[in-house]
């Protein structure tokens, strides 16, 4: 028995959230005392096994079907619950990404089970109990799952990544899966990149702008201070309605959620739907006029004046 982990990759990089899928499923291992064990879909995806070893999977099963070219979410989640059928794990876990919940809820509707989207942490009993996200991370839900063989997405950085272990080696199993010809009606063919380097996911720092920038010129500021800083520039709602940031640039529930080391957050007010994308930044530093302001409140620091007089003096000494 083990804790399946569905590894989420792309041309064969391993996606982070991945990582944080298989350091969540290392609690719910040691919890039942089983190993936890990786499971590889697509054709050449095999050459990630060493790294789901140095990150605790302990056996990478494969699943090399030739039609298996790239990413398909009838032909992923086909291929898991076939997986399940012949592995039998005790639980089967995937990140909480728009790709790892899409496949996980193809794989429980073939195979007739409960799925749970989005946990932040899991307690194994006869009826597991777990805390999840629920209304876009607004609110979180206490729940209890009674399944035979529990699915779980893990919620955005729910989980610590841990350290690799230098030099795994993993045991690598081929499995075998029939999929029907359908299976691969739905497959991505191409793509177009639309930019390249540090992503507002992915991006050390974040400069966030809100209402109080006042115009897209503003924003000019915001963007001298993440130049010195090695960061990105990120904005509230407020401001892409208003047209002065596209929409790529949004931090927030309909956004993007981030997770910087450091996200500078300038005149923002700090309405729930921003905090649910900004809230996982391991530290917060608000910038606003107003000492009330439920990002100031919420920050681990704040600076209470104008953002046109306190950024260009982080400016000129960084």
């Amino acid at each position: 028995m083990s804790v399946l982990v569905v590894i989420e990759h792309d041309r064969d990089q391993l996606a982070d959230a991945s990582l944080e899928a298989l350091a969540f499923a290392a609690d719910v291992a040691a919890q039942l005392g089983v190993d936890v064990e990786a499971l590889l879909i697509g054709v050449d995806a095999v050459s990630l096994a060493d790294e789901c070893a140095a990150h605790g999977a302990s056996t990478v099963h494969h699943v090399a079907d030739a039609s298996l070219t790239d990413y398909g979410p009838d032909a992923y989640g086909g291929a898991v619950a076939s997986a399940a059928g012949v592995l039998s794990p005790s639980a089967i876990v995937a990140s909480g990404s728009d790709r790892g919940n899409e496949v996980l809820a193809y794989a429980a509707a073939e195979l007739d089970l409960p799925f749970v989207a989005n946990c932040l942490a899991v307690k194994t009993a006869d009826d597991w109990e777990m805390t999840r996200v629920q209304w876009g991370g607004s609110l979180n839900e206490e729940a209890r799952l009674a399944s035979s063989m529990p699915i779980l997405s893990v919620a955005s950085h729910a989980a610590e990544v841990a350290e690799p272990v230098t030099g795994a080696t993993a045991t690598v199993q081929t499995l075998e899966v029939t999929l029907p010809e359908s299976a691969t009606a739905t497959m991505i063919q191409d793509r177009i990149v639309l930019s390249e380097g540090v992503t507002l996911a992915t991006a050390p720092v974040v400069v966030g702008g809100g209402r109080g920038v006042g115009s897209a010129e503003g924003f000019e500021v915001l963007e001298a201070l993440a130049a010195k800083l090695g960061g990105i520039v990120g904005c509230s709602r407020a401001v892409t309605n208003n047209g002065w940031r596209p929409h790529a640039d949004q931090v927030g529930q309909t956004g993007t959620r981030i997770a910087p080391q450091l996200y500078i957050a300038c005149g923002i007010s700090g309405a729930i739907q921003h905090w649910v994308g900004a809230k996982a930044a391991k530290k917060i530093l608000a910038i606003n006029t107003d000492p009330a302001a439920n990002m100031v409140v919420k920050a681990d620091y704040a600076v209470i004046g104008d953002l046109f007089d306190v950024l260009p003096a982080i400016t000129d000494i960084t």
